[in-house]
């Protein structure tokens, strides 16, 4: 991977569920259970940890674990997850369809204070999809900090790999909304606003999100579920 700020390894399946430092995240970054087959298929999940989420952080924890928990019940799809906080730090693991390790090891990272770091984030992404076919990525975080113009180029590069970006705003930043609501558009994707009673329509839309990195919009359109008929509204626009 070119990003030399973005680390890449395995996933731990069974850390205690407590706040970590970044050496010990470091450490459990190493086994991921059963690693992804070629042929899978890719989701990115990524997630901003800086501090200005620190509030609402806990009532993150339980949006953000429903991802993870969507994606174990869709089955069949590898799992990568993304985050970063403070100054340089960002992070990766490797492909892994063991979703449950991901969210324990979501569950211990901690706010810490920094910049956003999105442009990295889409580089990481534009790198696997340049390595391997990646469907979508599914990203949450609460503001912006960098060049949109810059963050617009990276999200057309990946659209035009057919990697797909659906943005969960927390918050109501009205830059963050327009930065994410156009990089959705731009990658033929979808945008949503996460309230505090947000948990179980996330679930609902990141299952969606699940069967669309899995079998496309074919299986998306033939699913009768909520979060499917929402993200197709906005896809086929």
């Amino acid at each position: 991977m070119k990003n030399k700020d973005v680390t890449k390894s395995g996933i731990n399946p069974s850390p205690p569920r407590k706040r970590s430092s970044s050496s010990e995240i470091a450490s459990f970054l190493k086994v991921a259970g059963e690693m992804a087959k070629p042929g899978s298929g890719r989701l990115i999940f990524a997630l901003d940890a800086t501090m200005s989420r620190q509030p609402t952080w806990d009532r993150a924890m339980v949006h953000q674990a429903s991802m993870f928990d969507a994606v174990g019940q869709a089955g069949g799809l590898a799992v990568q997850l993304v985050y970063f906080r403070g100054v340089d730090e960002c992070r990766a693991s490797k492909w892994v369809i063991n979703a449950g390790a991901l969210r324990d090891l979501m569950l211990r990272i901690a706010c810490a204070g920094g910049p956003t770091q999105i442009t990295k984030v889409l580089n990481h992404s534009a790198g696997e999809a340049a390595k391997t076919q990646v469907s979508a990525l599914v990203y949450i975080g609460d503001s912006i900090e960098e060049s949109l113009e810059e963050l617009y180029l990276k999200a057309g590069e990946l659209g035009a790999r057919g990697v797909r970006c659906f943005f969960f705003q927390d918050g109501h930043d009205p830059l963050a909304e327009r930065g994410f609501r156009e990089m959705a558009r731009l990658t033929r994707g979808a945008y949503f606003l996460l309230g505090p009673d947000s948990a179980r329509e996330l679930a609902e839309l990141l299952g969606a999100v699940a069967v669309y990195a899995r079998g496309g919009l074919k299986a998306l359109s033939e699913s009768t579920s909520r979060g499917a008929h929402l993200l197709l509204g906005q896809m086929k626009r």
